[in-house]
C-alpha cells in the first residue's frame, strides 16, 4: 500500500512539473482561437511553421536566438575560467589580505544587482562598449557565486596530491588543468548550468545596453512581442518553448554532475 501511494506520488509531482512544459510545447503549434478553447488542446497543431515564419519576420529569431548563444556560451566559457582561478588561488595560496578579499566578495553577493545599473552603463559608455557584444559579456565574466563555490569545493583538495605534481615540475596552469579540473568536475558542471542559464535568461541589463534591434538577444526580443493593442500568443508561446529548450538540454546533459556537484559544493569547508 505504502508502495502504491509512494508511486502515486510521484506520479503527481511529475505531471505538476512536466504537465506545464507539454502544454507550452503543444500550445506553442496553435493559433490563438485554439490556444484558448476550453478544454484545452493537449497534441500538436498545425500552425507550427506559421508561428514560426512569424517570429521569423517580427524579430528576428534566427538573429537574435544566435546573439543569445553567443553571449551566453562566451560569459559561461569566460565566468568558469575567472571562476576557477580565481576558487583555486583562494583556497590554496597564501597571501597577505587574502581573508579580507574572500569577505568583499562574499558581501557584493547581498549587493541587488540594480544598484550596479548605472555605474555599468557609465563605464560601458565611456569605453564605447554599448550595444556589442562585449557590453554583456564583460560584466558578468567575474560571477562571485561562482568564485565562492570553486573555493568551498577546492578547499577539500589534498595539499599532498598538489605537491606531488610540483615536484615532477608541473606549473600551476597545469596543475589546475591536469589535477584540479578533472577532481572539481562535477562542481564545474553544476556551475556551467548556473552561468549559462543566468547570462541565457538576462533581460534588464542588456535592454539597456543595447540599442539596436539586431543585437537583441532573445529575451529581450520576445518582450517586444507583447503589444499594446495585439499580441499573438502563439508567436509568444513558441518563442517561449524555444527559450527554454537549450537550458533544459544542459540540465538532462549535466543532471549526474549537477547534483553530485552541489553537494560537494555544500560539504566542503
Amino acid at each position: 500500500m505504502k508502495r502504491w501511494a509512494l508511486t502515486f506520488a510521484l506520479a503527481a509531482a511529475f505531471g505538476l512539473c512536466v504537465g506545464p512544459f507539454y502544454w507550452l510545447a503543444m500550445a506553442a503549434t496553435h493559433d490563438d482561437k485554439d490556444i484558448f478553447t476550453w478544454p484545452p488542446k493537449f497534441w500538436p497543431g498545425d500552425h507550427l511553421w506559421d508561428n514560426l515564419a512569424g517570429l521569423e519576420e517580427s524579430i528576428g529569431l534566427t538573429k537574435v536566438a544566435l546573439n543569445s548563444a553567443v553571449v551566453a556560451s562566451t560569459q559561461t566559457i569566460g565566468g568558469l575560467v575567472v571562476s576557477v582561478l580565481a576558487g583555486y588561488a583562494f583556497a590554496k595560496f597564501h597571501f597577505r589580505g587574502k581573508n579580507i578579499l574572500f569577505v568583499l566578495l562574499l558581501s557584493s553577493l547581498v549587493i541587488p544587482s540594480q544598484v550596479r545599473l548605472i555605474p555599468l552603463f557609465e563605464m560601458m559608455l565611456d569605453f564605447g562598449l554599448l550595444d556589442s557584444y562585449a557590453a554583456l559579456v564583460l560584466p558578468g565574466l567575474t560571477v562571485p557565486f561562482g568564485i565562492f563555490l570553486m573555493r568551498q569545493a577546492m578547499s577539500g583538495l589534498p595539499d599532498e596530491l598538489l605537491d606531488a605534481a610540483r615536484v615532477d615540475g608541473a606549473g600551476e596552469l597545469r596543475i589546475i588543468w591536469r589535477v584540479v579540473v578533472p577532481v572539481m568536475r562535477p562542481v564545474i558542471a553544476a556551475l556551467t548550468i548556473f552561468l549559462f542559464l543566468w547570462s541565457w535568461n538576462e533581460f534588464v541589463w542588456p535592454l539597456i545596453a543595447l540599442r539596436s534591434p539586431e543585437m537583441h538577444t532573445l529575451p529581450v526580443a520576445m518582450a517586444t512581442l507583447n503589444g499594446l493593442s495585439e499580441t499573438d500568443f502563439g508567436q509568444v508561446l513558441l518563442a517561449s518553448a524555444l527559450s527554454t529548450l537549450p537550458v533544459m538540454v544542459l540540465f538532462l546533459f549535466f543532471q549526474r554532475q549537477f547534483i553530485s556537484g552541489l553537494l560537494a559544493g555544500a560539504t566542503k569547508g
